[in-house]
């Protein structure tokens, strides 16, 4: 199998969202400071694995970022969302939205986002109440139809191995089965039924990091993005390879 030739690819774009603080209890989301923290460009490979495809072999990858956290708010992310996909001035191929959890060191991608049990108010101490909503929309209403879950397009378990690989053996790096149907799961799920809806590809997974937010925590979760990033556009690069 040949590798695929840098200079005939074109550039891919991947979009990175973090969240904002969330009441007075976490006043900084690392979510957040970790993507505002990326670099415009996937930085040169520095893995010594040479089962990996090198520097070399990869198209540029620019890191589309936003000019501010996602406000942790039902309403705010289920209007945003669209706009993110569907916006003219940048084309998206994949996205990492970026939450967080609780304060085990623990970093997971999730594999499924729910359409379905929200119970949680959100920053502004509102409910979803989308079960109300659909009560009374029918058909109307924006997920009508949509499966209750719905699971990325991307290869999880290939882009978890090579993320793996790429990392400090100390760390536990996950796959998740469950994004924790709150703001996370929610922006997770909307952007999977934006795609399924509009018949497009499902190129978007959800990252969670622990809740720390010093300096080194913060390096680290820059660090893991990034490899995050490079993982999944090798797994799909070779997937595409594969079946050509």
């Amino acid at each position: 199998m040949g590798s695929l030739d840098a200079s005939q690819e074109k550039e891919l774009a991947v979009l990175v969202t973090g969240f904002g603080p969330f009441k007075e209890a976490y006043p900084v989301n690392p979510s957040w400071e970790i993507a505002a923290l990326l670099p415009d460009y996937l930085p040169p490979d520095r893995a010594k694995d040479v089962a990996h495809r090198s520097a070399a072999d990869l198209p540029r990858v620019r890191i589309v970022k936003l000019p501010g956290p996602v406000r942790t708010s039902y309403e705010y992310t289920r209007d945003l969302v669209p706009k993110l996909w569907d916006g003219a001035e940048q084309k998206i191929d994949y996205a990492v939205h970026i939450g967080m959890a609780g304060p085990q060191l623990v970093y997971s991608v999730e594999r499924r986002g729910h359409r379905d049990g929200y119970g949680a108010k959100d920053v502004d101490g509102k409910l979803l109440e989308d079960e109300k909503r659909h009560a009374e929309l029918g058909g109307q209403w924006i997920w009508h139809g949509v499966p209750h879950e719905l699971l990325t397009d991307l290869d999880i378990d290939d882009v978890h191995r090579r993320w793996v690989g790429r990392s400090p053996s100390n760390l536990d790096l996950r796959v998740s089965e469950d994004a924790g149907h709150y703001l996370c799961d929610f922006i997770y799920f909307s952007s999977l039924a934006h795609l399924w809806k509009n018949q497009r590809p499902k190129k978007v997974v959800f990252f969670h990091v622990p809740l720390h937010s010093d300096t080194e925590s913060l390096r680290r979760g820059v660090e893991l993005v990034l490899t995050l990033v490079r993982s999944i556009v090798e797994s799909e690069l070779e997937k595409k390879t594969l079946s050509t």
